[in-house]
């Protein structure tokens, strides 16, 4: 940042030598007319100078959209709070009581271990600090592609392009083997819970989306001793995950998701919106993949064929349409880019 003030400051210190060299060389050669500077003509045009040279030194990327730009959507400004962060560290894991209070109740837990002895164990076997590669840097041009898991994707040959993303996020169990002229074969972060867990390449970064303290056990379990086999369904009692590739999702950032974005509606965020808002805050570029329904209106998922695998939609867990709403707004105001497949 000092770099960048200091680059800054020498281009605003040249274009105000060049406008003052300017302005006095027109009036020295017109003095046969007037030997008047005109102060205010000089002022104006130093202003508007000032204003574009502040407006781009200020942007937050150097793409050719940047998505975190204020001042573009009133709506966009509302909901997009750049201070809350996406990933759950061993510095930021005090929770205010109402995200925790919140938090308890998306799965109700029965008999819940304390929060705080469980994120003792997490962080001595998974990292405490944020995962270098998803820290935002002053510079650059992050694109990032988030891989959602709707029928769409059949037939539209987008592989080669999610590929050539940055960054590819995909979630639950979403497969690629087999379908890399759809879907892409490159993955770089992949979110899940435990009912949702798939083994994942080596190379692959695991973000754990915890809806309840028994998550957070399971990982803990999974990479040491295995004894928690069971949830609410089965779920693996070993896991192949290296520890230090293990995130997690912050529970204060899924509810700032479902205050903000989701202004309340369902009763907790879907996967795919909690990606779709967690690429807003690490991505300067956004492209999503596998959102919605086929062009038949099937919310099945890509990998196969079952006429009840958008049933979540009629549950009341997640509000689908609505949350399908945030993202076509979203596009609208060309924050993102949805590719609607076929």
């Amino acid at each position: 940042m000092a770099a960048i003030r200091r680059r800054t400051l020498k281009v605003l210190t040249l274009l105000v030598l060049f406008i003052f060299l300017t302005s006095f060389l027109l009036n020295y050669s017109h003095n046969a007319v007037t030997t008047s500077w005109f102060p205010k003509q000089i002022v104006i045009e130093l202003s508007e100078n000032f204003k574009k040279l502040m407006t781009y030194s200020h942007r937050p990327c150097t793409c050719a959209r940047c998505l975190s730009q204020r001042g573009v959507s009133p709506w966009f400004d509302e909901r997009f709070n750049w201070s809350v962060q996406p990933l759950l560290t061993a510095q930021n894991a005090l929770l205010e009581d109402s995200t925790y209070s919140w938090w308890l109740k998306l799965q109700r837990e029965k008999r819940p271990s304390d929060l705080n002895d469980t994120l003792k164990m997490l962080f001595r076997v998974v990292p405490g600090n944020v995962d270098p590669l998803l820290q935002k840097k002053s510079q650059g041009c992050r694109r990032c592609a988030v891989v959602g898991n709707s029928g769409n994707l059949r037939g539209s040959e987008y592989g080669s392009q999610i590929d050539g993303h940055d960054f590819v996020l995909r979630m639950n169990k979403a497969p690629t083997a087999g379908f890399e002229v759809d879907v892409g074969s490159k993955t770089t972060h992949h979110l899940m819970y435990p009912e949702s867990f798939r083994e994942l390449a080596h190379n692959v970064s695991m973000v754990l989306v915890p809806f309840k303290i028994l998550d957070l056990e399971w990982v803990v379990s999974a990479t040491t001793t295995g004894t928690i086999s069971h949830t609410y369904v089965p779920v693996p009692a070993k896991i192949k995950v290296k520890k230090d590739q293990i995130l997690i999702y912050h529970p204060a950032f899924m509810k700032y998701v479902f205050d903000s974005w989701l202004q309340g509606h369902g009763r907790y965020p879907s996967t795919g919106i909690l990606s779709v808002i967690f690429s807003l805050h690490v991505c300067d570029e956004v492209d999503l993949y596998g959102f919605g329904a086929d062009s038949k209106g099937n919310w099945h998922h890509y990998w196969e064929n079952n006429p009840s695998a958008g049933a979540f939609r009629k549950t009341g867990v997640h509000d689908g349409d609505f949350e399908s709403l945030v993202t076509a707004t979203l596009a609208s105001i060309d924050k993102v880019r949805i590719f609607k497949g076929r």
